[in-house]
């Protein structure tokens, strides 16, 4: 029997959305039994998580993104699926199905949504086009890729028209069915709407590091059809052409406010229903939410702003006195492998804003923050190829920094961002409007102790995850002024320390992500533990960081196994241990670096490294390399780096020992061996120093009585000197002491974690790793001796491994439907004998390399 009281209103929403879904649960979850809600959806669903709809094409299943279903099973809830509302009564305060059904309201709610618009040119409707909207429309287009596929005998390309932020997320999709693909712009870059043009070069050079072709400022004039009318290619207005087999349209979106217009409701002429700070619509007695409604002149397109809206206007229906703030239009990327963000007045529209800007064009990274004249308040942001400082920003804008901007740009092995505590009143949960005092408060007054009890009474967290990372380190500030264990999770998908998930992977034989997300896991994952479980699956199994579902866990230069350069090319680094190299193996690299027009630097690692590369050269290049005996150098990853020597005893009359000889040896065993960090060896030949060995992570520094044996130093921002562990050492005894340092550190470090900071955190300092390496405290030696046995007998060069996969070459393309023709936008100068990336205004003139091809060289 029904416990709902007699004397209740009711409300109608159409539209079963995320919005919606959010409006009824803040209504119900704050009503005292005074309401009861009708829900329209014209989908056959459960409301579900249009965020996360990419996710599908990674095996999540309809059930997977349904949204909490206890809200619309609530029983004061009537929930009419596959329902269209056609009209609205104003007068008689009814709306009308298309199947005829005709429901009353005391207040009615539309949220409607927008729909996906496609472009006005012939053929959009041609088979083979779709829209990326619904989750129907991703389903279909799975369907079509597989069916199509099939019935070609070949793997499909297809074209993204639309290089915003749903457009790369439709690439990424159509990347995961095996559809080599192309996302066609018509501005000068991607994400124009978020991004400047110094972060949209950036992000370009991402994407196409994923091999996703990217073709900006062109506009699709018509599509043409094959002979069985199916979509077989685009032709645009400068008059070329490119085949394609799939078409998907991200072009923006259209609101749906047909129901509004057709029954006299106030709309922007522009589209949208027009509202006010209270979500009402010319109509006192209905709201409208969402996309569909037009405050201030603008409809968006995002989540954030919709729950906003989905909150004041159930506080309106319950009496009380809510405002919509504005439009909050702070965006992330969620594509497996690009990070990039932008919040706040990203343009430095405000007057006598300041821009501070930071990039690492070799580690592909840009970060703008946009500050006040003084440059003390935060105003916003752009972040490109490094984004994990977003769920620590965003909630900072319109508030002090409280330091110099710079300290929040630098990366992680620089000055550290200062880490006060956010005011209470600060934004962290955009996507659900969660302050840092609604986290406090449900910390010490809820007694929620992690992200996912957070997550839980606060909904911070639970639409798109970019703030995790900042509920995380606020729950672990409140737990540790009251004394309580601070979780060490890896992330919310893994309760787990990553030491504990290194252990629990290890020991229960699970090698892939999927496997071990659902034993040891929850969810899909995110940019955290995805990287972290690539490094630690590549140090238990041995096996290619582009094997199978793992290569989607790499990170951005591990999918090519190469560093993106500020250009978009790519740098290619030959292994040369200790620095040693043959006139024959100088000749090959100078051959190769002319043939391939590369420029040439003798790095600090003692390397000749080899600058840009395109992406589709990499196999070439790498082939004749190879060919000579060379390997990779996995400058890219997360691994060891160099063993850098000096001549030693060989040549040099101070020297005591053979350090060229050692450090060979070291990095012969330790070569390809992946670590939460990087690793850099140093050996010196006797007490001069001349290799630097007290600056790396393991030092080695050769006396009369032995190798004495350094370890826990790094160079960078934050130079450390390395500590003394052990002295007079054998060649054995040094190695076994290293294997088990660097096997320990690997096997207990956090995510991202240097050997410095690793050793610094260890119980017991020095003497207690000299007790766990020598004395074998922890009984784990025989672990740590058998972990490096593995590594040592199972290497293979990545590289060579590639160059015989023609799977894994596939990858190797500058443009999917032209996989030989050179990235037009690359073009160089020459300076001091080499070529170097061209400016802006250097491409300009005739006096340019482009691509590759020498039109005049500047002398």
């Amino acid at each position: 029997m029904s416990t709902t009281p007699p004397h209740t209103a009711h409300v109608v929403v159409v539209g079963a959305g995320m919005v919606a879904h959010r409006f009824i649960a803040s209504l119900l979850g704050r009503s005292d039994g005074t309401w009861r809600v009708t829900l329209i959806g014209d989908e056959e669903h459960h409301p579900y998580d249009r965020v996360a709809l990419t996710s599908s094409f990674a095996g999540a299943s309809a059930s997977d993104l349904e949204l909490d279903r206890t809200v619309v099973e609530d029983e004061r809830v009537r929930f009419l699926r596959g329902e269209k509302v056609v009209r609205i009564d104003r007068a008689a305060r009814r709306v009308t199905t298309a199947t005829g059904l005709s429901i009353a309201y005391d207040r009615l709610v539309l949220a409607t949504g927008s729909y996906a618009a496609r472009l006005a040119v012939d053929g959009f409707g041609l088979d083979g086009c779709f829209v990326y909207r619904t989750l129907d429309d991703v389903q279909a287009l799975a369907a079509f890729v597989e069916h199509r596929s099939a019935q070609l005998g070949r793997p499909l390309t297809g074209t993204v028209i639309g290089g915003g932020l749903l457009g790369l997320e439709a690439a990424g999709a159509l990347q995961s069915l095996d559809v080599a693909c192309t996302v066609v712009q018509s501005s000068d870059r991607l994400m124009s709407a978020q991004l400047d043009r110094p972060a949209g070069d950036a992000l370009r050079r991402l994407i196409e590091s994923r091999s996703i072709g990217v073709r900006t400022e062109s506009i699709t004039t018509r599509l043409d059809p094959d002979a069985t009318g199916q979509v077989a290619g685009l032709e645009f207005r400068d008059g070329s052409y490119a085949q394609t087999d799939v078409v998907v349209f991200t072009v923006g979106v259209r609101p749906r406010d047909e129901l509004a217009r057709g029954s006299g409701i106030d709309v922007d002429p522009r589209g949208g229903v027009l509202i006010d700070a209270g979500c009402t619509t010319s109509d006192p007695l209905v709201l409208a939410i969402g996309e569909v409604a037009s405050f201030d002149g603008q409809c968006v397109g995002l989540v954030a702003p919709g729950y906003a809206m989905a909150e004041v206007a159930a506080t309106r229906l319950l009496g009380g006195d809510a405002a919509f703030p504005g439009f909050d239009l702070s965006t992330k990327l969620k594509l497996s492998g690009v990070d990039v963000a932008s919040f706040g007045d990203a343009f430095a529209q405000t007057p006598g804003a300041l821009e501070v800007v930071y990039a690492d064009p070799v580690a592909g990274v840009y970060k703008k923050l946009v500050v006040s004249d003084d440059a003390k308040t935060l105003l916003g942001g752009i972040l490109v190829g490094d984004a994990s400082a977003y769920g620590s920003l965003r909630p900072l804008v319109g508030s002090a920094l409280g330091a110099d901007p710079a300290a929040y740009l630098v990366p992680g092995d620089g000055v550290a961002a200062p880490t006060g505590d956010l005011p209470d009143e600060a934004l962290v949960c955009s996507c659900n409007s969660v302050t840092a005092g609604t986290i406090r408060h449900a910390v010490h007054e809820q007694g929620c102790t992690d992200v996912a009890a957070v997550k839980s009474c606060t909904r911070a967290g639970a639409a798109c995850g970019s703030c995790v990372g900042a509920i995380k380190k606020i729950v672990g500030a409140e737990l540790a002024k009251t004394g309580a264990t601070v979780s060490n999770a890896l992330c919310e998908h893994f309760a787990m320390s990553r030491r504990q998930l290194f252990d629990a992977v290890r020991v229960s034989g699970l090698f892939t992500f999927s496997a071990i997300i659902e034993r040891f896991g929850t969810g899909r994952g995110c940019d955290l533990c995805k990287p972290a479980l690539a490094s630690i699956l590549s140090t238990l199994t041995g096996t290619h960081v582009l094997d199978g579902e793992n290569a989607t866990l790499q990170d951005t230069n591990d999918h090519v196994m190469a560093n993106m350069q500020k250009d978009g090319s790519y740098s290619v680094v030959p292994r040369i241990p200790g620095g040693e190299i043959t006139p024959e193996g100088l000749l090959v690299i100078g051959q190769v670096a002319q043939d391939f027009g590369l420029y040439t630097k003798i790095t600090g690692g003692q390397r000749i490294d080899m600058f840009g590369a395109r992406l589709e050269q990499l196999p070439d290049i790498w082939k004749r390399l190879v060919d000579a005996g060379f390997e990779s150098g996995h400058a890219y990853g997360k691994s060891l780096r160099t063993v850098k020597s000096c001549v030693g005893s060989t040549w040099c009359r101070y020297g005591v020992q053979d350090s060229v000889g050692m450090a060979v040896r070291l990095e012969l065993r330790y070569r390809g061996l992946r670590s939460p960090h990087k690793i850099k060896l140093g050996v010196s030949g006797c007490a001069r120093e001349c290799a630097e060995a007290r600056g790396k992570d393991v030092g080695v520094i050769a006396t009369e009585a032995g190798w004495n044996l350094y370890v826990g130093g790094n160079g960078g921002f934050t130079p450390r000197h390395a500590v003394l562990l052990a002295e007079g050492l054998s060649d054995a005894e040094l190695l076994q002491a290293i294997d088990r340092f660097l096997m320990y550190y690997i096997f207990t470090a956090d995510r991202l974690q240097r050997t410095a900071p690793w050793f610094a955190d260890l119980e017991g300092g020095i003497d207690g790793l000299r007790s766990v390496i020598f004395d074998d405290s922890l009984g784990i030696c025989a672990d740590l001796d058998a972990a490096v046995a593995r590594h040592v007998d199972g290497y293979e060069d990545e590289w060579k491994a590639t160059l015989d996969d023609p799977d894994k070459l596939r990858r190797f393309a500058s443009f999917v439907n032209a996989p030989t023709t050179p990235d037009p936008s690359l073009a160089y100068t020459a300076e001091r004998g080499q070529a170097r990336p061209a400016t802006a205004a250097e491409q300009a003139d005739a006096g340019v390399m482009i691509a590759g091809t020498v039109l005049e060289v500047r002398r």
